[in-house]
This record gives structure tokens, sequence and C-alpha cells, in this order.
């Protein structure tokens, strides 16, 4: 129970506009989904006795089943694991606690970008989802820049969208112009 406590905090802070340290601290659903399922199978191995045959077979026969089941979802995990391919990351000139990643988030060939503004430093930086470009097989995302001041510009092939970003620094709601 205290693993899947844990995890929420994780999974609430990988929104936008959630902080920074706690999604990179506690939002792993496998890793801690994973030992909250092997603390109930050892407490459940702990409490059974295994003096019959009956009872044997079966408590191999479940062994089996979540082995058959645990070891895929933990492959996926392990060939899916991180958070993608870091492809750009620049500091704002006017605000250098505020930062511009773009990561690579594809597990394709095909890249998918996805772009953020992260705002604040240590345990309270928070980051802000600009969006995701490249979904879907559209090769549409060129570079994600720094226009002027507290104005993000995202360039793609047909368009470009622009955020504004308050003083507080959350970014406002994207305005996209054809190019």
């Amino acid at each position: 129970m205290a693993t899947l406590l844990a995890y929420l905090p994780g999974f609430q802070a990988s929104h936008s506009g959630g902080l920074v340290e706690v999604e990179r601290w506690f939002d792993h659903p496998v890793l801690l989904v994973g030992a909250a399922v092997v603390l109930i199978v050892a407490s459940v191995v702990v409490e059974l006795e295994f003096r019959t045959r009956r009872s044997q077979i079966g408590g191999a026969a479940a062994l089996v089943a979540l082995g058959a089941v645990g070891l895929p979802i933990a492959f996926l995990a392990f060939v899916q694991g991180g958070d993608g391919r870091a492809v750009d990351r620049k500091a704002d000139p006017d605000h250098p606690a505020r930062v511009l990643t773009v990561t690579d988030t594809a597990f394709s060939i095909d890249p998918v970008y996805h772009v953020e503004l992260v705002t604040g430093s240590g345990w309270s930086a928070r980051h802000w989802d600009l969006g995701t470009w490249g979904e879907g097989g559209r090769d549409d995302f060129k570079r994600a820049e720094w226009s002027g001041p507290d104005q993000i510009t995202v360039t793609g092939r047909k368009e470009i969208t622009v955020f504004t970003v308050s003083p507080a620094g959350r970014p406002s709601e994207p305005r996209v112009a054809p190019r």
C-alpha cells in the first residue's frame, strides 16, 4: 500500500504545472507497482503453508503465472524506460531560471518532440507542457526558441505556435498562425 501511495504524488506532478523533482522521484509506476506486487507475493508465500502437495502445485502455478505476466512488463519498462532523449535545452536570456526543453519521446525511428517550459530551480521547479509535435507520422517540428522577452516560438513546417510567459512563469494559451 505504501508504494502505491508513494506513486500518487508522482502521478500528480507529471501533469503540466507539477513539481519537477517530485515527478523525477515518484513517477515510476512500473517500479512502484512492481515492488507492491513483489511484497504481496512475499507476504502470501510467508503466510501459506506448503506441506501438502496441492498447496505446492497451487503456489508453483501462481508463481509461474506471475512470472508470465511480470517479466514482459519488466522488459517493456526497461526498453521504454526513461523520459526520452534530450534534443535541446535553452535558458531564457532575461530569466535564467526559465528553461525551454525539447525531448524526443518516440519509441520508433520517427521522432516525436515534446516541448516543455521549466520554471524555477530545486524542489520548487515546475514544468509546463507546451505540446507535442510529430505525432501520427507528421514531420512538422523544426525548432523551439525564445523569440523575445517572455515569448516562446515553436516553428513547424506548416504553422508557428507562440506562447507568452507570464511574470510568474506560467505560459499562456498558444497562438497558432500558418507559416
